[in-house]
């Protein structure tokens, strides 16, 4: 009876590992994918139409542009150059085959055209329709050589809030702005507000970090690409953040002021307020909210309420953390 029963588990066992072995088999398996051609017409352009090269695209239309000057000063556009060593990016990586778009455009119509003072316009139906694609799919044409480059934190994108609110990498970068696509520090707050008015509006208030007056830049405290942080914050907890340019709210501290070590926002707005230091509600109210009693002598007069109802911390000074006992030998926060 005990053989059989040995037997029975042996059996059990073996086909438990063949289950899994077929699983693990099925998963690594390459399987088909189905096409979805209008979507890949989407990002790719015509599935008809051939590549022409850049030359002949310019040559065709755009040989009066200013685009092929910005386009050649472009970090885009250096890497056309044999010697770059670099992959070949070029209008077509962006706007799909172009054979259709410059079809019976020859240089005799160009100079033609040119002769009556108008620009030879090529088809663009035929190219990818950038003002019609889903975001995603138009930051998709970006992501096609960008997600292999040496700026990691773009592997978030997909997963970003940006993302998921329909904004696309153009809505940001203006490929065809100038030989810079990255924005600029100085620009980069008005930008930001085009979407956050909100934050807009906290920032023209009384107390404030120092955006509007560009000593501070959005970037510094967010990464628009998206990270593993709330809010897109580029450290990994809100007091990391902050201690960036607070380093002397940092600690470790002897005595710390409990829960809210970790979270700045539990005292402070991020971007701005009515109140001094970015209170969300002015002194004591703020304190009170946590700390409804105030332990005093047991008098009720003028001066004692007076004493009660004034700035905490004009006692407790070292509010956010310190080494030093108080004189009761308890951390009250007063030196």
């Amino acid at each position: 009876m005990e053989r059989m029963t040995k037997w029975k588990t042996w059996i059990l066992a073996g086909m438990l590992g063949a289950f899994f072995l077929a699983g693990c088999a099925a998963l690594k398996e390459a399987k088909p994918i189905i096409l979805n051609k209008e979507f890949e017409k989407m990002i790719a352009g015509r599935l008809d139409a051939d590549y022409v090269g850049t030359d002949n695209c310019l040559r065709s239309c755009h040989f009066h542009d200013t685009r092929r000057r910005d386009f050649d000063l472009s970090t885009m556009g250096s890497q056309l150059s044999r010697e770059s060593g670099m992959p070949i990016v070029n209008c077509e990586s962006c706007h799909g085959p172009g054979s259709l778009a410059i079809d019976g455009i020859t240089p005799e119509k160009v100079a033609k055209d040119a002769k009556a003072g108008k620009q030879t316009v090529c088809d663009y139906k035929t190219l990818v329709d950038m003002k019609k694609i889903p975001a995603q799919a138009k930051s998709l044409i970006c992501l096609k050589c960008h997600t292999a480059n040496a700026t990691f934190n773009l592997h978030n994108w997909n997963v970003s809030s940006h993302n998921m609110s329909d904004v696309s990498c153009s809505d940001c970068h203006n490929i065809h702005a100038g030989h810079n696509l990255k924005v600029k520090p100085r620009e980069m707050t008005e930008l930001c507000y085009k979407c956050h008015q909100d934050v807009k509006a906290a920032f023209s208030l009384p107390n404030h970090h120092p955006v509007p007056e560009k000593k501070i830049f959005c970037t510094d405290c967010h990464d628009t690409h998206g990270g593993m942080s709330a809010k897109n914050l580029r450290k990994d907890t809100v007091k990391e953040t902050c201690t960036q340019c607070h380093p002397e709210k940092e600690g470790p501290f002897l005595f710390e002021h409990a829960d809210m070590n970790e979270d700045c926002r539990a005292c402070h707005t991020p971007h701005g307020s009515v109140n001094q230091h970015l209170l969300p509600v002015r002194q004591p109210f703020l304190c009170l909210q946590c700390h409804p009693t105030h332990p005093l002598s047991g008098s009720t007069t003028a001066e004692s309420k007076q004493a009660v109802y004034t700035r905490c911390t004009d006692c407790h000074s070292q509010i956010h953390g310190t080494d030093l006992p108080s004189p009761s030998g308890k951390g009250t926060f007063v030196r």
